[in-house]
């Protein structure tokens, strides 16, 4: 991990960077997956999964039986811990439902906005080297809420060809509808077009590795909408001279062992402190079983001191996926961030909270784009259409309004439309 002290702000744009990789071949390869998959359907899924998970799945939706079957395996300890976590994102993600208000721009003109559904999702979930069977609940939780007609779920099976129970779990107690075996760019591409077995969906969801999200752009070039534009995993710790040493290095540890590619940041204005948590995070890591990854990841890590007035600036210059405030002033502090994912608030309040249990999602913008991003929430599985209804009346009182502004842009059909509907009105 990286000291850089006291920073000029005309070097943060270039400090803050995140670690680059040039993707290009990434996204000819993944072209090609997707070409495949749009011409040939199943059986290019089939032959791709087969490639590249070892297993050729011969019927892609997993069954009924097998789903219950597999569910039995689960422990009934993490059932209960995944059922705990479902019933507080259930609790925060249903407080965002919103009922519909008419609002009376002017007497006799109604205007509303109402939330529908968007009818088909696909879910994708990592199953590899850590089945993520929490983001089935972060996925599929808001889009039961939001009224999703459909669910659809594709996960990468193991060279046995089954699925990671919990996963299966997770998604049996919250609504997906259908579940396919199969997963990277090939899972992306059949979600997108469709196949004879996997629905065309409306919108897809998930994280993934490098080829899921190259995947996920290209089908968004053509047509096919996504939750956000998303990469590598990152947390930024801001941190001051009240924070334990131990709880931080905990923190930057639980994000750097998502990933080689992922990014930990590390902001104060206490010397002391960095260097009692750089000591901290090579105790930690020889306990970890994912070492090797967290290592990698601290390669792309940076430890940054600054005074306390650049501070808050440095963080939302950054736009952190996830930032932990670890200060005496955390709330202070949190009502002055403009630009993150998610914020954790005080010394008790790790980031792998919101990853589980807390109640928010986790499935959040990276790579700077918290500037423009939101993370997933309910509203990411609906439309908001407006209507307007408009008496003979209400119309009359805008309608001179409408006739000046469209003639004045040379519109005049849209003129007439009212003009036609006032004729009886005087000079209109």
């Amino acid at each position: 991990m990286e000291l850089i002290t006291y920073p000029d702000r005309k070097e943060w744009a270039q400090l803050l960077k995140r670690p680059y990789v040039d993707n290009r071949a990434v996204l000819e390869s993944v072209q090609s997956i997707l070409n495949a998959v749009k011409q040939h359907g199943d059986e290019a899924v089939r032959s791709l999964t087969k490639k590249f998970e070892g297993f050729e799945p011969g019927q892609l939706e997993l069954s009924s039986e097998e789903i219950k079957k597999a569910v039995l395996e689960v422990p009934e300890e993490l059932k209960r811990a995944i059922l705990h976590a479902k019933e507080n994102i259930e609790t925060f993600h249903r407080g965002q439902l919103s009922e519909v208000k008419k609002i009376e721009t002017v007497e006799g003109i109604s205007c509303w906005r109402k939330e529908v559904a968007i009818d088909t999702v696909g879910l994708y979930i990592p199953g590899g080297t850590a089945p993520l069977f929490s983001t089935v609940l972060m996925l599929a939780v808001p889009a039961t809420l939001a009224g999703c007609m459909e669910i659809i779920l594709c996960t990468p099976s193991g060279k046995d060809g089954q699925v990671h129970p919990a996963i299966l779990f997770a998604a049996s107690v919250t609504g997906v509808t259908r579940i396919f075996r199969t997963g990277g760019a090939q899972a992306i591409a059949a979600m997108a077009f469709g196949t004879d077995s996997i629905p065309k969906v409306d919108k897809i969801f998930g994280p993934g590795n490098q080829y899921v999200t190259a995947a996920k752009q290209l089908v968004q070039m053509q047509g096919v909408a996504i939750d956000m534009p998303a990469g590598p995993s990152e947390v930024c710790v801001l941190a001051d001279s009240t924070a334990d040493p131990s709880f931080v290095a905990a923190d930057l540890l639980s994000q750097a062992e998502h990933g080689s590619d992922s990014q930990v940041l590390l902001v104060s204005n206490d010397e002391a402190l960095i260097a009692k948590v750089k000591t901290e995070i090579e105790a930690q890591l020889e306990a970890l079983p994912r070492k090797e990854l967290a290592q990698k990841s601290l390669g792309n890590s940076k430890a940054i001191l600054v005074n306390e007035h650049d501070a808050i600036d440095l963080v939302n210059a950054y736009a952190p996926e996830h930032l932990i405030i670890s200060c005496s002033n955390a709330d202070a502090i949190g009502e002055r961030i403009t630009n993150a994912g998610s914020v954790f608030i005080g010394h008790y309040s790790p980031e792998s909270a919101g990853d589980y249990a807390s109640g928010t999602n986790h499935t959040l913008p990276t790579n700077g784009f918290a500037r423009a991003y939101s993370g997933v929430s309910v509203d990411s599985f609906v439309k908001k259409i407006t209507f307007q209804k408009l008496s003979k009346e209400g119309l009359g009182r805008i309608a001179q309004t409408v006739i000046i502004m469209a003639e004045a842009e040379g519109l005049r059909a849209h003129a007439h439309a009212v003009q036609v509907r006032m004729k009886d009105e005087g000079n209109i």
